[in-house]
């Protein structure tokens, strides 16, 4: 019995730091979309590493504001993504992949000046793809989900381990038993029912 509660207590405490950090992490994100000021406003930043030219924005500290612009809101939807529990998170990889889309084009057009990229401009097109397959991910789920819900296998769902990347959340989960449990009880209640009419009837 201590074992099984030292083991519940250390869980909690993993949780408790995951979320902790989780959460810094989302806090510093301000921080990290201001970073593009530490940048020098000119055409090359040359450190000891490498030198940056800045060909399409002519200005190193233009290109950083417009980066940080794209990775800030990207990093909060993998954060989203990484942590979502409901059953429909595979859509959140849609606007994930618009902004990872968008930071490679801005890139591409600032190192090479570019600016005959139609990729940005038919950016949409090429997404299309990844869009319809995250669709049909998330419709299929969708479909495991109601059959589970309105079929004859509710049972099974009894047996199935929720974690973080499953399709079925805790809530959602806890709202399916309820679910069965109502039908349960609907069945039962309009049975007993049924019993006394047949008793009633032979006397």
């Amino acid at each position: 019995m201590k074992s099984r509660n030292k083991l519940s207590t250390e869980d909690s405490s993993k949780f408790l730091l995951l979320g902790s950090i989780i959460a810094l992490l989302i806090a510093f994100s301000p921080y990290l979309f201001y970073l593009y000021e530490i940048f020098p406003s000119a055409p090359v930043w040359e450190n000891s590493f490498f030198t940056y030219e800045s060909k399409y924005y002519e200005d190193v500290m233009t290109a950083a504001w417009t980066y940080t612009g794209k990775i800030t809101p990207l990093f909060l939807l993998l954060i989203w993504f990484f942590t979502c529990k409901h059953w429909w998170y595979h859509t959140i990889l849609i606007p994930t992949g618009m902004y990872a889309f968008q930071l490679v084009v801005a890139f591409y057009e600032d190192v090479y000046m570019d600016t005959s990229v139609f990729m940005d401009i038919n950016g949409l097109i090429y997404l299309a793809p990844f869009f319809i397959i995250i669709l049909s991910i998330v419709y299929l789920v969708r479909i495991q989900i109601f059959d589970r819900v309105y079929g004859l296998d509710l049972s099974e769902l009894d047996e199935t381990d929720v974690s973080v990347f499953s399709p079925v959340s805790d809530k959602d989960l806890r709202e399916i038993k309820s679910f069965q449990e109502d039908e349960e009880d609907f069945e039962r209640e309009h049975s007993s029912e049924g019993i006394l009419e047949d008793y009633y009837r032979k006397l």
